[in-house]
């Protein structure tokens, strides 16, 4: 995210590159307070991107590292930038702070009606206790402080790995092995029911740039695309873009996550003028390239046909 920020404020706002600070985290491991003081020396306006992140099998096996990596990041460097009388602190949070069981699409105002999903519970608590840091510094500090809670985010430079990525980028591995070895038949997890939405990594630049220059509040403001697909019909999509002809199983006996999950995006429209542009198709396609480009193995069909 933090190239696809660099570019936009650079080609598009053009912002001096000298001026924009991009730490990165074998530069600077933001669980050590001098770090998050070194992190904001001298900026007026901080945005708060780094997490520690997983899909739900990561989420189960590590709920604790998650937890504690993702609060103390996060309330180390929002204090250390207060300490440093930067003008603004821009908090970047998940849709999975919303409860579980959150009426469809989801409203800012029901961000505590209930408990997380529990599989990413963690996570998302950790991620939603800036919201209550912002509006408390707020409040004693006069600190400018906003929070922002984008939907599930994917696009090129995405993580790939088998232990740690999201759904779509597991997807588009886990399909690819499957054609590239000649297999007939993947296994994917869950039912394929559950609902996601998805915003371009490029979108969701311009939204967090545009609520840095024009959102000022208390309130916490989604950030999505207002459209909601099933895991079952992303993973027929990125088959039928990638050339898997094969058959797509499901093992039900691995967790979905949560139901349904799409947000209210009102108030970022409203307040911000702001839409997503990139459609999910296209989306798709760039991202698919990319790994294509950058993470696959050609299959052997493919060296032999270069060779």
């Amino acid at each position: 995210m933090g190239s696809f920020l660099r570019e936009n404020l650079v080609n598009r706002r053009g912002v001096d590159p000298a001026d924009i600070r991009i730490p990165r985290s074998k530069e600077l491991d933001l669980r050590r307070w001098d770090n998050c003081v070194a992190a904001v020396k001298d900026v007026d306006i901080v945005v708060h991107l780094a997490a520690r992140v997983g899909g739900i099998g990561f989420n189960k096996r590590y709920p604790g590292m998650l937890f504690y990596d993702n609060a103390v990041m996060g309330i180390q460097l929002m204090e250390a930038a207060r300490q440093e009388d930067a003008e603004k602190f821009v908090a970047v949070g998940t849709v999975c702070a919303y409860p579980k069981h959150t009426s469809v699409p989801f409203k800012e105002e029901d961000l505590w009606i209930g408990y997380p999903e529990e599989t990413n519970a963690p996570y998302g608590i950790a991620k939603k206790i800036l919201l209550v840091q912002a509006q408390a510094y707020r409040d004693q500090y006069g600190f400018n402080a906003i929070y922002l809670l984008p939907v599930n985010l994917y696009g090129p430079g995405d993580n790939f790995h088998p232990e740690d990525s999201h759904v779509i980028p597991a997807l588009i591995r886990k399909i690819f092995e499957a054609k590239d070895t000649g297999k007939k038949r993947t296994t994917l997890w869950g039912t394929g029911k559950a609902t996601r939405e998805f915003l371009y990594v490029e979108d969701a630049a311009e939204g967090i740039i545009l609520a840095t220059e024009k959102y000022d509040e208390a309130e916490p403001m989604n950030l999505g695309s207002g459209f909601e697909i099933s895991i079952r019909d992303l993973a027929n999509r990125i088959s039928e873009l990638i050339g898997f002809d094969g058959e797509i199983e499901w093992d039900a006996t691995k967790p979905d996550g949560q139901p349904r999950r799409m947000l209210d995006v009102t108030r970022a429209k409203d307040r911000l003028g702001f839409t997503s542009r990139v459609s999910l198709k296209e989306g798709l396609k760039r991202t698919i390239d990319w790994y294509k480009s950058n993470v696959r193995t050609p299959s052997a069909a493919e060296r032999k046909a270069y060779s």
